[in-house]
C-alpha cells in the first residue's frame, strides 16, 4: 500500500502559513534541496489542500528545466477542494466529494508512495481517517510573532499519536523531525 508523507515548515511557535514570507526561505541550503528532492523522487503523486494548490500552483507551473521543477510539474496531482473548479496546472485532479474515501482509494492503487504538502483541514481529516503515515516538520528556527489560530499547526480536536523515527539537522539551523504513525 502507498504511504503519505506530509511535509511541513513550521516555526517556534507553530505558525505554518506563508512559509515563502519567512525570512529563512530566502537562505535554504543545497542540503534541505536535497532532502526535498529526495522525498519528492520516491513519490509519484502530490496530495494538498486548496490553499496549498493556490500558493503552489503559480510558482510551480512557471518553473522549468531543472529536475525538482519538471518532476513537480509533471506529477498527477489531487486537490482537496469543494470550491476549485477548473486547475490549470497540468496533471491536477480535484477531490470534490467524500475526501478521505477518494484518497484512501488512492493510496490502495499501485505505485510509490504520495507526498502531502500543507498541514491544514486536509491533514487533520488524514490524521483522524488514519491515512497519514510520515509527518516531516521543518522547524525553522525563529518566532513569527504573528497570526492566527487557522495559521498554526495545531487545530482544536485534531489528535494523532506519531513515534520519532529520524531527526536532520541542516547547515541553517531548521530541524528536520520524521514521525511515522504509531497507529500502522
Amino acid at each position: 500500500m502507498r504511504r503519505i508523507i506530509n511535509s511541513t515548515y513550521v516555526t517556534l511557535d507553530g505558525v505554518i502559513q506563508n512559509p515563502q514570507d519567512w525570512p529563512s526561505l530566502g537562505s535554504f541550503s543545497d542540503e534541505g534541496n536535497q532532502v526535498q528532492t529526495e522525498l519528492l523522487e520516491r513519490c509519484d503523486a502530490v496530495l494538498m489542500g486548496r490553499h496549498t494548490y493556490e500558493v503552489f500552483a503559480p510558482v510551480w507551473s512557471a518553473r522549468s528545466g531543472d529536475p525538482v521543477s519538471d518532476r513537480m510539474n509533471a506529477l498527477p496531482k489531487y486537490v482537496v477542494s469543494t470550491t476549485l473548479t477548473d486547475p490549470q496546472w497540468h496533471n491536477t485532479t480535484v477531490i470534490a466529494h467524500d475526501p478521505i474515501k477518494a484518497i484512501r482509494d488512492l493510496k490502495q492503487q499501485a505505485g510509490a508512495d504520495i507526498v502531502q504538502y500543507g498541514f491544514g483541514p486536509v491533514s487533520h481529516a488524514l490524521m483522524a481517517g488514519g491515512l497519514l503515515d510520515e509527518l516531516r516538520l521543518w522547524v525553522h528556527p525563529f518566532f513569527i510573532g504573528t497570526g492566527t489560530a487557522s495559521d498554526l499547526l495545531y487545530r482544536a480536536g485534531s489528535s494523532g499519536s506519531f513515534e520519532l523515527a529520524d531527526s536532520t539537522r541542516l547547515g541553517s539551523g531548521i530541524v528536520i523531525l520524521t514521525y511515522r504513525s504509531s497507529a500502522g
